[in-house]
């Protein structure tokens, strides 16, 4: 893994503000770090409690935060990381739109000595010396867990529906890869269409819109996150269908929103994915800034929830 020395680190630039650069440079004397953050965009719950984690804790950490919002676009992002690179900034950090085509980028900014931190998702390369160390979730077990509170609810024939996130997107791939590896071990567990709904709650109602007039035997929807599920309760509510109960919904994340639902017996299951990575997020930073080893992979603790369980977490809920 390599190393950076500290006076690598030592090069600070001039104070931002936590909504975005403003393309000055300059190099600071208080000796404080400054973080380029390219996020992924604003298309959930989940990802806008992530986004308020990590702008908190840099300003509780005292790192100057430089933050870009890429709309669920990969050329934003490679746009703003390399705006990070010529600002030369002490870490980069970014939560990618997709796993494919970053190689590019970060060998430019290994060039410049720059580490690189991935959050949420991770990347598909073959040279795993671009980054130091990825810090987020294991999407393919909560795929599983999906797929395993179906297989332990289900009594017969059972057609699903699946609401995938983005078309390349790591969590996409590894939640419908964790769910279909343990629902196959089932014969009467089939998933009949399946379809990119975009973590957006409208692209979840557009698709569940399109599969409820496409297929009159659907038991259960399997969406890729609350949004998603979301969307689907309003349109299986308008097709005058009763969600949660005429057909199950199994989503991940946990937001708020999506609790409520399932304390409201609208969606069924959720299984977690925490959002609130900034603590750990700074930590890191400031390990890697100042050349220290990290694991590679860090990943975040989660769990489950049925209808009790988010009615007795609902009060002390922080997203």
């Amino acid at each position: 893994m390599k190393k950076y020395t500290a006076a690598a680190a030592a090069i600070v630039l001039a104070a931002v503000t936590a909504c975005g650069a403003d393309g000055s440079d300059g190099a600071g004397d208080d000796g404080t770090l400054t973080l380029g953050f390219a996020q992924v965009g604003a298309e959930s719950g989940w990802r806008t409690a992530n986004t308020e984690s990590i702008q908190r804790a840099a300003e509780e950490a005292g790192i100057d935060l430089q933050f870009s919002d890429a709309q669920q676009k990969q050329e934003n992002q490679i746009r703003s990381i390399r705006s990070y690179i010529q600002q030369d900034v002490d870490v980069i950090a970014f939560s990618p739109v997709v796993e494919t085509g970053w190689d590019a980028v970060l060998l430019e900014a290994q060039r410049a000595d720059i580490p690189v931190i991935l959050t949420d998702r991770a990347i598909d390369s073959e040279d795993d010396s671009l980054y130091e160390t990825f810090l987020g979730s294991d999407f393919v077990e909560e795929g599983r867990k999906a797929g395993q509170w179906l297989v332990d609810n289900s009594d017969g024939p059972t057609n699903v529906v699946e609401l995938q996130g983005t078309t390349g997107a790591a969590p996409a791939i590894d939640r419908k890869e964790g769910f279909e590896e343990v629902v196959s071990g089932s014969s009467d567990i089939e998933v009949i269409a399946t379809q990119d709904g975009d973590f957006t709650r409208s692209g979840g109602k557009e698709v569940m819109e399109a599969f409820l007039n496409s297929h009159d035997d659907i038991d259960v929807v399997y969406a890729h996150n609350d949004d998603m599920g979301l969307g689907a309760i309003e349109a299986i509510s308008a097709a005058g269908l009763e969600p949660g109960e005429d057909i199950r919904i199994i989503t991940v994340d946990a937001v708020r929103a999506g609790m409520e639902a399932l304390a409201e017996g609208e969606i069924n299951f959720i299984v977690e994915c925490n959002p609130l990575l900034g603590e750990q997020l700074m930590e890191l930073v400031e390990q890697v800034a100042a050349g220290e080893e990290v694991p590679e992979r860090i990943e975040v603790e989660e769990t489950t929830f049925t209808q009790e369980e988010a009615e007795a977490a609902l009060p002390d809920r922080q997203y």
